[in-house]
């Protein structure tokens, strides 16, 4: 069970956040916007792949449905924003149902590249769809003001937050955690694993599609190679693990990190940002290889031994 103080903390830092388009200039809201995306998809894979331990890279699909869903309803059919993300919402979530059945029965490396493939697939897909835009694209109606933006990024990782803060506290979250320690003995003490392995496929891709969805009209413009971008996924991965996969704010905790020193490299060191930014990862990994979470919660009982202790348990 969490404590009181980090959810009173999260709150805070949740009304700071919101205040940021009032007291910040443009460039701090625009990287706000993004940061909050990201840490949104992250959030939404930490769903399936850290409470449930299946390493998809497979959700940049849903990404790329919710913005393609959004586009195409609001460019072809003149329908609202609301309108369109529910849309790329349900197109989203009904594609993780229907291929979450088949594809959840595979496991470890299999899963992965199977969920890899159905992105490639996906995208070529797309690509070929004239109402799609095909290969061209899809230009967006103009929505002046990124603070409308800002926050409904805002919103919906605070929703998605708190989705992942009931899963940790309830029944259905110890059957995901069951399933992610020994599936077959979860099995055997009665869990449905084929059931709560799709649900937690389609809530995160309900997650994943509203980003897309709100990236989409904020950029005004979409197409296959973005929408469908599988290092989008990685990053999604990344920031997961690096933060602390299956716990509520380690995602979202290494989302912000790792996009605030992407963003002083990519500003400072230009084309080196990359190397740099991939060098970060590797000693976030070597040193922190269960999160950013685990390595505090561990510190606090035992010190920098801790640490050392992790480096050599976990050495490569």
């Amino acid at each position: 069970m969490m404590g009181r103080w980090p959810l009173v903390l999260a709150v805070l830092v949740a009304i700071v956040l919101a205040g940021v388009p009032w007291f910040g200039n443009d460039v701090a809201v625009q990287f706000g916007i993004n940061a909050l995306l990201l840490a949104t998809l992250a959030q939404s894979w930490n769903i399936l792949g850290g409470f449930t331990g299946y390493v998809s890279f497979g959700n940049s699909v849903f990404y790329g449905l919710g913005t393609y869903g959004t586009a195409v309803a609001m460019t072809h059919f003149n329908l609202p924003f609301g309108v369109g993300l529910v849309v790329g919402a349900v197109v989203a979530m009904l594609c993780a149902a229907l291929v979450g059945i088949p594809i959840l029965r595979l496991r470890g490396p299999y899963f992965a590249i199977a969920t890899l493939g159905l992105n490639g697939a996906m995208a070529a897909i797309v690509s070929n769809l004239p109402i799609a835009g095909s290969n061209i694209g899809l230009v967006l109606p103009l929505m002046r003001g990124d603070a409308i933006f800002y926050e409904l990024a805002l919103a919906l990782l605070v929703v998605c937050t708190l989705t992942v803060l009931w899963i940790s506290s309830s029944r259905y979250g110890m059957a995901l955690v069951a399933i992610r320690e020994d599936e077959d003995a979860a099995g055997s003490m009665g869990v449905n694993a084929t059931l709560y392995k799709v649900t937690a496929l389609v809530l995160s891709a309900l997650f994943t599609a509203i980003a897309g969805g709100i990236h989409a009209y904020w950029s005004t413009f979409v197409d296959p190679a973005s929408a469908f971008d599988t290092t989008l996924n990685v990053r999604m991965v990344i920031m997961c693990v690096f933060g602390g996969p299956g716990t509520v704010f380690g995602p979202v905790v290494g989302s912000f990190i790792l996009s605030a020193v992407y963003e002083v490299l990519a500003s400072e060191i230009s084309t080196a940002a990359v190397l740099f930014f991939g060098l970060v990862i590797v000693l976030a990994v070597v040193f922190t290889p269960k999160g950013l979470t685990d390595l505090m919660a561990g510190a606090r009982r035992s010190g920098w031994r801790y640490l050392f202790r992790n480096i050599r348990e976990n050495r490569l």
